[in-house]
């Protein structure tokens, strides 16, 4: 069995731990990384750039292993050379190199198993329901039926073909070539994400499906997807699991953007005693859907609550009274599948149900029945947005809407792009620990961070939070390692989730993070000193002169800025001809949805031409010197990152 395969746990001990690892050391062709790279996407479910023990535990359950956490956990030490807690891509390289001895960690005997099942899984019409399929032929089926629902009036992919897609088959795979499909998927999730008139649709060379694919890829990252170890080459070739976790991230990050105050006021029903609104809306999205369930069980007068969205739900009793408890009447949804022995027919019994409520997506009677967790959570929460069923309380004043600022969304969505660990849902609540801001300072300067004297979680209820404590303040320590302004902020600040203290930390961490990764690219580029304001504010004004360009900037406060200009000028600046100046508004013009319109273009056509920005429209035409600073680094970045003879 799989379970004895946990018990050797290499010790920490002659430089195990903290090894620098040099991937160029291998040797391993391109044939050998690329099919590394699709086992690696396999584990990493969720396609953050890293392996964790939940993940590897899915991985085992598809097995028919039910493994402890403590074993999990044991099972990533064996491989996990920066004691970070997961295992990062180059520590899989590490691994699958070391395991060309005879003696093989744990963790690299699942992934020969993982393969050979993955290998043995058919998916043709001889292969019998029941036998063992890949992991992801669920998922994919579910996905193309929800991306088929979401594009379904979308006049160009309609037109050409490409909606409906087929459910069965690589036909997802083959509908993202183009880029043109996962852009549009994008917006469909967070509107206006993308400016659709930056996407390329006509005579589609690879040189344009390649910019198409950046635009994606940069738009996904700036919505919170964490896209690491995946590149526009990748979404050509139709990469399957790549494209999952890419798919995945952004269905996930739509279906959670409509649970808040302003889109169900009635979310106020779900408070506990002693609880405020600001608590509920701390808590993660599943978490609140869980809450959300209960309730309405509980208010249909069912014994029954679901903890999780696997095992409780697997025989569908739940799930009827749920969906009786939110329907509209007219629908006159029963709960007569309760009387159905079978778990299957029952649940086909159940989803007959959803489906007149216009809900039967995501999940299938056999994802019910197996408690596909990934699926029925994508399930609850579409039942979720379509019937809430909570009406605002009576006779009580309106709730504040507490929504999220366009601010901290920034910062968090680009904590999410890094492959963080756990994911921020919250900017303040899932700071409160450290661990995410020390992952960010290990990322702002790899290898700073001394992960063994870090603590991390679980904590314990007596002395948990000292140690939280420890690590915001250590947090900090870098901080000031860093040159950070950090007066009157401390540990504790941090720990108690101080809004103002923690965007003051927040924000120089995104700004050191991205003129570190200018500095990295322009000293290796040859240029040399430190790289700050003054260096980029000279660099943008020297592009466009050197460019021709009559757009010139006193500095990132400058009004002018806010037309637009200056923007889409470095872009065609970095990237001749790559601006089409017919969709660009004058110069002149004052009206904000005039400047919107080009601010919008900018963006857009910026992450086309490979720079990873984070900022919205909305701080161009508001002139917001912090994120205009980070919006021409970001451009800079795309200049030095692109190929000599651009």
């Amino acid at each position: 069995l799989l379970f004895s395969l946990c018990c050797f746990v290499p010790s920490p001990v002659n430089g195990i731990m903290g090894v620098k690892i040099n991937v160029d050391d291998f040797q391993f062709s391109d044939e050998d990384l690329a099919k590394f790279k699709e086992q690696f996407a396999q584990f990493d479910k969720d396609g953050n750039g890293s392996i964790s023990a939940a993940e590897l535990g899915e991985i085992m359950k598809a097995l028919g292993e039910e493994v402890p956490g403590y074993k999990l956990r044991q099972m990533i030490q064996e491989v996990d050379k920066d004691a970070s807690g997961t295992v990062e891509f180059d520590e899989f390289l590490y691994m699958m190199n070391s395991s060309r001895s005879d003696k093989k960690p744990g963790f690299r005997q699942v992934v020969a198993k993982a393969d050979k099942l993955n290998r043995l899984g058919g998916t043709s019409a001889n292969s019998s329901e029941g036998t063992t399929h890949s992991f992801s032929d669920d998922e994919k089926e579910s996905f193309c039926d929800w991306i088929n629902y979401v594009l379904e009036k979308d006049d160009f992919l309609c037109k050409a073909g490409a909606i409906p897609m087929p459910i069965e088959g690589d036909s997802l795979y083959k509908s993202m070539h183009d880029g043109i499909l996962l852009c549009k998927l994008i917006n469909s999730s967070v509107a206006d994400t993308i400016d659709e008139r930056a996407i390329n649709v006509a005579k589609l060379s690879i040189y344009k499906i390649h910019e198409n694919q950046t635009l994606a890829i940069n738009s996904a990252k700036a919505i919170g997807c964490a896209v690491i170890n995946v590149g526009a080459q990748d979404l050509v070739d139709g990469i399957p699991h790549l494209i999952l976790g890419l798919v995945w991230q952004i269905i996930r990050i739509g279906l959670f953007a409509r649970i808040n105050l302003a889109n169900c006021p009635g979310l106020v029903r779900l408070l506990e005693d002693g609880e405020t609104l600001e608590d509920l809306l701390a808590l993660p999205p599943d978490q609140i859907l869980l809450r959300w369930f209960n309730y309405h069980l509980k208010e249909a007068g069912h014994a029954r609550r679901v903890a999780n969205f696997s095992g409780d739900i697997k025989d569908s009793e739940c799930y009827t009274i749920l969906l009786k408890q939110i329907a509209p009447k007219n629908l006159h949804i029963d709960t007569s599948a309760l009387q159905i022995a079978d778990t299957k027919q029952r649940a086909e019994a159940m989803l007959a149900n959803a489906e007149k409520m216009d809900c039967r997506k995501f999940v299938r009677a056999r994802d019910v029945v197996k408690g596909n967790a990934k699926l029925n959570l994508a399930f609850v929460a579409n039942l979720f947005n379509m019937h809430p069923g909570l009406e605002p309380l009576e006779d009580e004043p309106e709730p504040e809407v507490i929504e999220e600022t366009r601010e901290e969304r920034t910062f968090r969505n680009w904590m999410n792009s890094l492959g963080v660990s756990p994911f921020v849902n919250n900017l303040y609540q899932d700071l409160r620990d450290g661990i995410v801001l020390l992952q960010l300072f290990d990322k702002i300067t790899p290898g700073c961070v001394n992960w063994p004297k870090v603590n991390r979680p679980p904590f314990t209820k007596i002395g948990g939070n000292m140690k939280k404590l420890e690590n915001c303040n250590r947090a900090l320590m870098h901080g000031k390692e860093h040159k950070f302004s950090l007066v009157g902020i401390d540990g504790k600040d941090i720990f108690d989730g101080s809004k103002t203290l923690t965007l003051a930390l927040v924000w120089q961490m995104l700004r050191a993070y991205t003129l570190s990764v200018l500095q990295r690219l322009a000293s290796a580029d040859g240029a040399g000193g430190a790289i700050g304001d003054a260096e980029v504010l000279a660099w943008v004004n020297s592009t466009l002169s050197g460019a021709g360009k009559d757009s010139q900037i006193r500095s990132f406060k400058d009004q002018t800025i806010a037309t637009g200009h200056a923007v889409i000028d470095v872009v065609d600046a970095i990237r001749p001809g790559s601006i089409d100046y017919s969709l660009v508004l004058p110069n002149s013009i004052t009206d904000e949805k005039d400047r919107m319109m080009n601010a919008k273009y900018a963006i857009s056509m910026g992450r086309k031409g490979g720079a990873a920005i984070y900022a919205l429209p909305e701080d161009i035409v508001e002139v917001k010197h912090k994120m205009l600073l980070t919006i021409f680094a970001c451009l800079w970045v795309a200049a030095l990152e692109q190929p000599a003879s651009t």
